[in-house]
């Protein structure tokens, strides 16, 4: 993981604040004929965690790069500071950012490591070594300061790598897929660790991400991007149950989008979708049995095309009357119901009425 300090000099005064807000405004960056960025407009309050996520080539990582000064947009303005600083130079702007890959200087210790933003402050050595083994200690690896970092696991590297990163106490935390180097458990277990170390520190954070369960774990809010635009940014939970495309609905989970005629009763259904054809139900808000507590739940019909048991549940692939193939995520409560399953076998799907999610047409 690459961790640069990029400010030589204090960072903008913000009222004594250690946390500040940036405003990006019709931010636009073109390569060739290729639009990166397309008119980006992003709010971040003080102390924030916005996650920005994304597929590879939807502009998440050119945005970053523009925020952070490693790229100059062709127009937009980054407000920061309560100035514009687009063309502000990065090495001026007093952000800590931390890519994926990792450029920890092999021939020092870890506390050398971390301590070398700080000697670049020129902050007296006793000062600078007290404030890094402060870093160690709040990323968990007190008592590594005197170990080499070709002695430490993946992990390991990556606290060493966020602990340089906050030592001089940035307004502005940036990062860059910071954990896809890692495997599933480890990334797992990073993301509950750097959202503690968040809610410890309060920095302002943009990080960029394409794994969908990591964002949902560990933003405020999260950022969709597509084709280099923002097309959605609210709370984890709205993202997820409130998508407003199907694009974003379809990126995040697993959800089938169905038009509302394939939903029974056509009455209730028809009422509640109130001009939107298209009904969006997450795969695992199906069941295998009429739910309780539910005067008129709503249905759909087809055949099992195929089934996969996959630990926590299992994976049923449905066809629909029209040919329309849907994923229904079966938890283990509908055992019995699964076991009497086979492909080609007719099943019935239910849900709750208040588990549907309507859009309109897209242009």
């Amino acid at each position: 993981m690459t961790v640069i300090a990029l400010s030589t000099v204090a960072p903008p005064e913000t009222g004594g604040a250690r946390t500040a807000a940036v405003e990006i405004e019709a931010l636009c960056k073109s390569y060739g004929s290729f639009r990166a960025l397309d008119a980006v407009d992003l709010s971040v309050r003080p102390g924030e965690f916005i996650a920005i996520l994304g597929p590879s080539g939807s502009g998440k990582s050119t945005l970053l790069m523009a925020v952070a000064g490693f790229s100059r947009p062709d127009s937009g303005r980054i407000v920061f500071g309560g100035r514009d600083i687009v063309r502000e130079p990065a090495a001026k702007r007093g952000f800590g950012v931390v890519f994926q890959n990792y450029a920890l200087f092999p021939h020092m210790t870890v506390l050398e490591n971390v301590a070398f933003p700080l000697q670049v402050r020129k902050l007296r050595p006793a000062e600078a070594r007290e404030r890094a083994e402060a870093a160690l200690r709040t990323v968990k690896l007190d008592g590594f300061g005197g170990r080499q970092i070709g002695a430490l696991s993946g992990g390991q590297r990556q606290r060493v790598a966020l602990a340089r990163a906050i030592v001089f106490e940035p307004q502005i935390l940036l990062m860059d897929e910071p954990l896809s180097a890692l495997d599933k458990s480890l990334r797992e277990e990073m993301q509950i660790e750097i959202r503690e170390l968040h809610d410890k520190l309060r920095i302002t954070t943009l990080y960029v991400t394409h794994d969908q369960r990591e964002a949902l774990t560990i933003a405020d809010r999260i950022a969709v991007m597509d084709q280099g635009r923002i097309v959605q940014i609210d709370t984890p939970e709205v993202i997820y149950r409130r998508p407003q495309t199907s694009f974003v609905a379809r990126f995040i989970g697993e959800a089938a989008i169905l038009p509302v005629g394939a939903l029974a009763p056509a009455a209730v259904v028809g009422a509640l979708a109130a001009g939107r054809p298209r009904a969006v139900i997450r795969s695992e808000d199906f069941c295998l049995t009429p739910p309780g507590g539910d005067a008129a739940p709503v249905q759909v019909s087809g055949k099992v095309q195929n089934l996969v048991f996959q630990g926590d549940s299992w994976l049923i692939r449905v066809r629909l009357a029209d040919g329309t193939a849907i994923d229904v995520r079966a938890q283990r409560q509908f055992s019995d119901q699964v076991a009497r399953l086979a492909p080609g076998a007719e099943i019935a799907l239910w849900l709750p009425a208040d588990r549907l999610h309507f859009l309109a047409e897209e242009a």
